[in-house]
């Protein structure tokens, strides 16, 4: 069967709903944003991408700065909230019940209760049309110990982490690889076949 064409637009996904803190410990705002990503390695570089009439825009001119946090199942019905609701007419921390958490490098607060928060500067602003993209610079990654293994590794399976699809929120599924797995099975082939021939 063939592919239907649909115009352009913005069809790709699943993408990370994650809400973006700006402002300061005093006066903060949560919006929860889908158009994020990473740009770069070294340095480690990602942008989130924000509507101009938006309230926490002002915050980000201001201040050039944001953290990511990450969301999971618990988080769902407040990043859907804050993503609906507007700072200017609520305190999204107290009417959710979210913790403010001081960061290390930052003046915007990290939200406790999520499991990892991205602490990022912003380096440039690029207006794209209907969004202006904050390409910024990360300055670190607060974990939550409890997702922390023995070996002092992150394990993300722990989480319950979400993303957005087509307007829906899901929880990500069961692991069904790792990265470069597509190679180890086929050297795993190759042994067993080098194997069956001795």
């Amino acid at each position: 069967m063939a592919k239907v064409e649909w115009k352009a637009g913005t069809f790709l996904y699943p993408i990370p709903a994650v809400m973006v803190t700006t402002g300061t410990m005093e006066k903060a705002n949560i919006m929860t944003v889908a158009w994020t990503g990473i740009l770069n390695t070294n340095p480690a570089m990602c942008y989130i991408s924000v509507r101009p009439e938006r309230y926490s825009y002002h915050f980000l001119k201001e201040t050039g700065e944001f953290v990511i946090n990450l969301t999971n199942e618990k988080l769902a019905f407040a990043t859907d909230w804050c993503g609906v609701r507007s700072g200017k007419d609520f305190d999204k921390f107290k009417e959710m019940n979210l913790t403010k958490e001081k960061a290390n490098h930052v003046q915007c607060p990290l939200i406790k209760e999520s499991p990892v928060s991205i602490e990022c500067k912003v380096r440039e602003i690029k207006e794209l049309g209907s969004h202006h993209q904050f390409i910024a610079e990360i300055l670190s990654i607060d974990a939550e110990e409890k997702y922390i293994d023995e070996k002092g590794a992150f394990d993300i399976r722990k989480c319950n982490l979400i993303a957005y699809s087509n307007g829906g929120y899901y929880s990500l599924g069961k692991k069904i690889g790792k990265f470069g797995f597509s190679v180890e099975k086929k050297k795993h082939v190759q042994r067993k076949i080098i194997t069956q021939e001795r």
